[in-house]
């Protein structure tokens, strides 16, 4: 499959649009959703047109939300077949997507207060006042589509190597990225932050996204991290991408562009996924065997993975780190 370039600074402005509108739809979800652990009933899914909530409660009937990549619009939906949508193609002010939205949920009857202020993002303005994130780029949301699409398929791939809990695949509208977490099964020690940070971190975990970039990643990257960060993690050889700081900790990161012009691009992307969750998982004393699938390629399948996308890549040194045992 040929993947589409995607470069942060040639879609800034429509990347910041679609992640405020994304903020609003998932905050409409979090109030239509009982509350899951680590807040899960939070993000939202790639489906095959866009992004979606699925299904969603109001009172005894149900919706859902979704964003057609295609044809360029939001569409809303009520279990007995009503629907609203209207356009997006030439560009909505996040003001009136958020007054056109609750007004489609209203006429449907599945309208709720939701807080009208962004979330931990550089953007403050309130929903209903922002008129400035108004960017809408047809070509751009839809390499975007196909990417996440991509994307999705194969943590779906890697998701089915791990027989322990694990997350669904899906999109954070928080921080616009998507994401798979895979966890120990033990808690994690207390941490000193807000009430979402701490239930979203109160077990040990191992965590996998893709995001399209921000003030602090620049472009378009795969990532991993593992927290609590064990000592020396940052010190793991991968045979794709690189360890660099982030916050208090290491994250490692693999651009995409590198993954789009590798020769495999799913191999490549496997492999990066696999030794980061080697490392953190070994060194964090996780009991790896016992997370094994019956569908997890054998250890020599893992090697190999792992040797040629490192070729692929110009690191024909990789291989010789311990393996998870």
């Amino acid at each position: 499959m040929s993947l589409p370039e995607l470069h942060l600074v040639d879609w800034r402005p429509t990347k910041d649009t679609l992640h405020l509108y994304c903020q609003i739809v998932g905050k409409v979800r979090l109030a239509t959703t009982p509350p899951r652990n680590h807040w899960w009933n939070a993000p939202l899914y790639v489906d095959v047109r866009g992004l979606t909530t699925r299904r969603l409660h109001h009172d005894d009937t149900t919706f859902q939300i979704d964003f057609d990549f295609v044809d360029h619009a939001l569409l809303v939906r009520t279990r007995d077949g009503r629907s609203r949508s209207f356009d997006l193609a030439d560009g909505v002010p996040v003001a009136d997507f958020d007054r056109l939205l609750h007004q489609a949920l209203g006429e449907l009857g599945v309208d709720v207060e939701i807080k009208e202020q962004p979330f931990g993002v550089p953007m403050t303005t309130p929903f209903p006042e922002d008129r400035e994130h108004a960017s809408w780029d047809r070509d751009a949301i839809e390499r975007c589509g196909h990417i996440l699409d991509w994307s999705d398929s194969v943590f779906e791939e890697f998701s089915g190597w791990f027989s322990g809990k694990t997350s669904p695949v899906h999109l954070f509208w928080h921080s616009f990225d998507l994401a798979v977490t895979r966890f120990s099964g033990r808690p994690a020690p207390p941490i000193d932050a807000d009430a979402v940070t701490r239930e979203a971190y109160s077990e040990e975990l191992i965590s996998f996204g893709f995001w399209a970039g921000d003030d602090n990643v620049p472009d378009a990257s795969y990532y991993s991290y593992t927290s609590p960060e064990p000592d020396g993690l940052r010190d793991q050889p991968l045979p794709a991408g690189d360890w660099i700081d982030s916050g208090s900790g290491s994250l490692a990161i693999l651009p995409y562009d590198a993954v789009r012009t590798s020769p495999d691009p799913r191999g490549t992307l496997l492999a990066f996924l696999q030794a980061a969750y080697e490392a953190g998982a070994r060194l964090a004393g996780w009991e790896a065997s016992a997370f094994e699938s019956s569908w997890c390629p054998t250890p020599n399948q893992l090697q190999e993975l792992q040797a040629t996308a490192a070729q692929d890549l110009d690191r024909p040194g990789f291989g010789s780190a311990p393996k998870l045992t």
